[in-house]
Parts: C-alpha cells; sequence; structure tokens
C-alpha cells in the first residue's frame, strides 16, 4: 500500500513540478531494510522523491527582499533590526534532516543493481546535496560539512567545528561536477538533470567569486577569523563563465515568441522550457497555489522609483539623461522606455491577460506608484492563495548574465561576449544592444551614487571594465527582478547600504486631478482634505492616504518615518543558533558582530 501511495505521488509531481506540498511520510530511515528497500529504481525514485521539498517557497521570489521592492511590512533584515536569533529559520533541524536523507541515499544506492538508475538518483542526490550546502553558504559562511549520514551516537561529528568556506564550497563544486556526470543532459524543467547542476554552478561560482572579492580582507570570508581562505576569486569566476558558457551552448534558447516574451514567460501554467531550465509549478486540480497575483492585487507591493529609473530608453540611452527625468508624471515615466518596465509595472494602457480594456494603477494598493504586474495572470487567479502561474528557478537568461558579469570582473569580456549574452536579452525587446567599448568610456556615475548598484564599492570604482560591470548590473536587475536573486546579489557585491536609503515613488507637482491611464480623464485627485473629484476619481489627502517628500508635492514615500539601519561589521552573515552554539560547548564559532553572550 505505501508503495502505491509513493508511485501516484511521484506521478503527480511529474505534472504539478512541485512536491513540497505532498504530505510525504517517508520510512523512518532506522526502519528500512537497505538490503530490501533500496534495490530497485522505483524505491530511489520514490525516496529522492523528498529532496524536492527544498525548492525555494514562490515567496521568496514574488515578495523579494531589498530596497528595490516595497511590501506591506519590511522584514527585519531590510529594516537593519535581525537579531541573534535570526538564522535559527535556516538552521533548523529539517533543513539538516534534508541533508541526512541525502546522505542516506548515497551511502546505500550502491544496493541497487541497475547502474543507470542508481547513477541516476545518485546524480538527484548530489545535486540537492550541493543545493543545501550553497543555501548554507550564502546564509552563514563556513559551516560543518557532512558526507555521511550521522547518528545519536556520532557525538565527535555532530559537535565538530565549522569546516572552512574553502572546504563547504570545494564540496559544492565536486557534488555539482559529479551530478552533472551522473543526470541526463535532456531538457526537463520539473526534474533535476544535467543542466540543473550547471545552472547551480554557475549561479554559486558567480556569487563565491564575487563575494571573495567585495569582501577581501574580511573576516565574512571565512566566517571566523581563525579561516585563512585560499581560493582565489579568479578561480572562481572562471569556473563560473566557464560552465555558463557550456550552458549557453546546451541548446537552450530565449523565449521570443508573441509581442510580449518576457510577460509571458511569467505569466503562464507551464513553463517555457526552451529558456526554463528548472522550475516550480503549481495546480487548481490539486489546490497547490501560491499568492503572486494577490499580493500584487491586494497588498500595497511596488517597485521602488531606483529601480523603475534603472530601465534605459528604447535606443539605449539612460533614463537619467531625458531633460527633467527626476520629475517626470506617471504618464511620461513608461514613454520610449525598454519593453520590459511595462512588462514588468503597471504602465498606462495595461490590460490584464484576459481582459480587454485597460485600467488605471490602483493608487490605494501601492506606496510608490510602481506596481508590478510580473507572474500576474487572467483575473480568476486575483484571489488570496490563488495563483497557479510557474516560478522559474533557473532559466538562460540568468546564465547570460552570469557569464557576462564573471568575464567582465576577469577583465577577459569582449564584445563578441556581449553579443553572445546581454545583446541577445535586448534584442528579445527590442532595447539597443550594450557596447563594450562605448560603455567603459562613458560609465554612468550615477551607478555609482546611492542611485545605483555600486556606490559603496571603491573596487567598483576602480575597475578598469567599470563602465561595463555597471550596465551588467543594471540589466541583472531589469530582467530578474522578484526571481529572488537581489538580496544575494548585494550580499556578493557588498552594497548593503543600499538598504538605508529611502523608499521612494512617483514625482507629483502638487495638488489637482492626474490621468494615469492617458485617456484624458483624472483618476485621482490629490488634495489637503477629503473631497470629491467626480464619478471614477479616487481622492487621496496628503498624509493620509498619500505621503511627498515636500509635504504637498514630491515624490511618494513608501514607508513615512521608518528608519533603516545595515551593519556593515556583521549583516551579510546570519548568526549561528544559540543552543546549537551551546549545545557544541562552543566548538562551532559565531559569525562576526553577533553578540550572544556565550562565553566559550
Amino acid at each position: 500500500m505505501r508503495k502505491n501511495i509513493f508511485s501516484q505521488l511521484f506521478m503527480l509531481s511529474l505534472f504539478i513540478g512541485i512536491l513540497s506540498g505532498c504530505n510525504m511520510n517517508l520510512y523512518p530511515e532506522d526502519e528500512l531494510s537497505t538490503a530490501t528497500y533500496f534495490t530497485s529504481e522505483t524505491a530511489l525514485k520514490e525516496y529522492s522523491n523528498y529532496f524536492y521539498r527544498m525548492m525555494p517557497d514562490p515567496e521568496t521570489m514574488y515578495a523579494e527582499e531589498g530596497e528595490h521592492f516595497i511590501s506591506p511590512i519590511p522584514s527585519d533584515l531590510v529594516v537593519g533590526i535581525r537579531d541573534i536569533h535570526s538564522g535559527e529559520a535556516w538552521w533548523k533541524k529539517d533543513n539538516w534532516k534534508n541533508l541526512r536523507k541525502i546522505n542516506y541515499l548515497l551511502v546505500n544506492a550502491h544496493q541497487c543493481e541497475d547502474i543507470a538508475a542508481r547513477d541516476h538518483y545518485r546524480g538527484v542526490a548530489y545535486f540537492f546535496r550541493a543545493y543545501f550546502y550553497f543555501d548554507m553558504l550564502r546564509h552563514f559562511g563556513a559551516v560543518p560539512w557532512y558526507d555521511a549520514p550521522l547518528n545519536a551516537e556520532d557525538k565527535e561529528q555532530l559537535n565538530k567545528p565549522r569546516d572552512s568556506r574553502d572546504v563547504v564550497f570545494n564540496h559544492i563544486v565536486e557534488d555539482l561536477d559529479s551530478a552533472f556526470a551522473l543526470l541526463p543532459k535532456t531538457r526537463t524543467a520539473y526534474e533535476v538533470n544535467a543542466y540543473t547542476a550547471l545552472a547551480l554552478k554557475s549561479r554559486a561560482c558567480l556569487f563565491e567569486g564575487t563575494f571573495r572579492k567585495y569582501h577581501a580582507g574580511s573576516t565574512f570570508n571565512g566566517g571566523s577569523s581563525v579561516y585563512n581562505e585560499q581560493l582565489p576569486w579568479e578561480e572562481i569566476l572562471t569556473m563560473a563563465a566557464n560552465c555558463s558558457y557550456e550552458l549557453m551552448n546546451s541548446g537552450y534558447k530565449l523565449y521570443t515568441s508573441g509581442e510580449e516574451p518576457y510577460r509571458d514567460l511569467f505569466a503562464t501554467l507551464t513553463p517555457q522550457e526552451s529558456e526554463v531550465i528548472w522550475a516550480r509549478a503549481f495546480s487548481n486540480d490539486l489546490n497547490i497555489k501560491h499568492n503572486a497575483q494577490a499580493w500584487s492585487v491586494a497588498r500595497t507591493t511596488s517597485f521602488t522609483k531606483r529601480h523603475a529609473d534603472l530601465y534605459l530608453m528604447k535606443d539605449g540611452t539612460r533614463f537619467n539623461q531625458v531633460q527633467g527625468y527626476d520629475t517626470l508624471g506617471y504618464l511620461k515615466v513608461f514613454e520610449n522606455r525598454d519593453p520590459r518596465m511595462a512588462q514588468t509595472i503597471h504602465a498606462p494602457g495595461y490590460i490584464q491577460k484576459g481582459a480587454t480594456k485597460t485600467y488605471a494603477v490602483n493608487m490605494s494598493m501601492t506606496t510608490t506608484g510602481y506596481k508590478y504586474i510580473k507572474y500576474i495572470m487572467e483575473s480568476a487567479y486575483n484571489n488570496w492563495g490563488g495563483s497557479v502561474c510557474s516560478m522559474p528557478i533557473f532559466r538562460l537568461a540568468e546564465v547570460y548574465l552570469n557569464y557576462a558579469e564573471a568575464k567582465a570582473e576577469l577583465g577577459t569580456l569582449t564584445q563578441a561576449d556581449l553579443d553572445n549574452s546581454i545583446n541577445l536579452l535586448r534584442d528579445r525587446v527590442g532595447v539597443a544592444h550594450l557596447n563594450l567599448v562605448a560603455a567603459n568610456a562613458h560609465p554612468d556615475e550615477t551607478m555609482l551614487s546611492k542611485n545605483g548598484y555600486g556606490f559603496a564599492s571603491p573596487l567598483l570604482a576602480s575597475h578598469p571594465n567599470k563602465g561595463v560591470l555597471l550596465e551588467i548590473r543594471r540589466e541583472r536587475m531589469v530582467e530578474t527582478p522578484l526571481e529572488g536573486l537581489h538580496l544575494w546579489d548585494v550580499i556578493r557585491w557588498k552594497e548593503g547600504q543600499l538598504f538605508t536609503l529611502e523608499r521612494l515613488g512617483l514625482y507629483f507637482p502638487g495638488e489637482g486631478k492626474y490621468d494615469l491611464t492617458g485617456d484624458g480623464k483624472a483618476n485621482i485627485l490629490l488634495s489637503p482634505t477629503r473631497k470629491s473629484g467626480g464619478i471614477g476619481v479616487t481622492c487621496l489627502v496628503f498624509d493620509q492616504d498619500i505621503h511627498l517628500t515636500n509635504g504637498t508635492f514630491g515624490n511618494m514615500i513608501a514607508y513615512k518615518d521608518m528608519i533603516f539601519k545595515w551593519d556593515e561589521n556583521k549583516d551579510y552573515l546570519w548568526p549561528i543558533p544559540i543552543m546549537d552554539r551551546t549545545t557544541t560547548l562552543g566548538a562551532l564559532s559565531q559569525n562576526p558582530g553577533w553578540i550572544d553572550n556565550i562565553s566559550f
């Protein structure tokens, strides 16, 4: 009976692309007989089914943390008020339990005599072990490495200190190389394959290489001053470039169909498998859903002006070169811009999927005016917990960005490299190409200010590829918002001071009526008192419904009177939980800057 249940669950998982929504009660490992259980492909498949529960929560994507995106209540991380317990969510028992299950399969898979099946599911396990450790590395830096399932009596191993960042990262790379060698080289967006491993290696190597470069000399590189990391960032970024290039030439292609291919890439029930390497999918029939659509429709979620200003003009020139760009109204800020802007943010003329008419952005549900439409499908999915669009985890566009950034950091980027990566992304939406020589000759200096993504880094300011690196960072921001990448970009670039900036939105010159659709009819009235603006006009009262930087005029303020902080001496890593430090009698050292009052 149990095996029948497992088989049904697995077949369902192939249809919906996720497994975390299922209540999968596997045999406890101490009750399994490895001599009988792990002898078949079916058993390996059923057991490894559990690993897919590690796929990211959709909320970590559509509710992405950072200074570029507004949520109703900013997290403690973004505000800068995390406490010593903030690491517990990632160091929790269930996460380490996942690792134990992975290691348990790896040490017992040899019981299966079907070599092809055995290798396949060993490859799956290697991928998920690397996936687990990469997430731990991003959060905590150096952590203990375990490649065997531990039992309660394994006191020495359970109480061991952290392995160095070098050890952990090298094992991640080794596991991904093993996964790539063992897994099938077929495009299966819902199942782990060889290219999924290559995509994770591309992401992990870019993260680690740039983290080591921009955090050079800090204790964050090892998680503790006792570690002396040896692996140079250049070597790691070379790996990032090489594996990205291999994946770029593996048969995947950017999705370019239809009039709005970028928008359609995310507003779809099933992933566009030409581009999407790994995705998490959802199902109405199985009642496995998420909140990406309701998060936009029914919550005060928005992008900031900083993010909106990043989008170039269609001819490739910068928005900040437009006369009076800082005080343009809603109808003007979208004119002649990179089409990804209007395919990501509610713009004049926006029509929801399945509808026939445009409607004005709901200013009661945004604190900046830049409402997001990414992942938004037909109105039938507007209800809370009603979204079923697929969520891409890895896609070819990110690999292009990883490749270009790694090559630019290494100083080996060529125009041909840009034409085979960044400029393909621009071709999809009809934006002029990025030129290497021109970008480096005329860098956008505002990108080195608080309006950009490099203002805190003297390393970037002095880089010979400064101009093109800034444009690659811009491209990353406009291509991948709300995909769960931005927080980690800020951390690896050592740009945490971005989180301290005020979150601003659209500019309004003062009291009066405003047209938000371009049809010549007013949609909102800004006023110092509550009054009628007429049929179809919503009145917004200053300092009640809308907050502007100068009271009755200026840019919208998302979080009135809120102070944001970032501690450069501790906030790039999460703290090791107190309980685990105590249990190991201090063998687990604490991360820099976090004070837990344990005297070990």
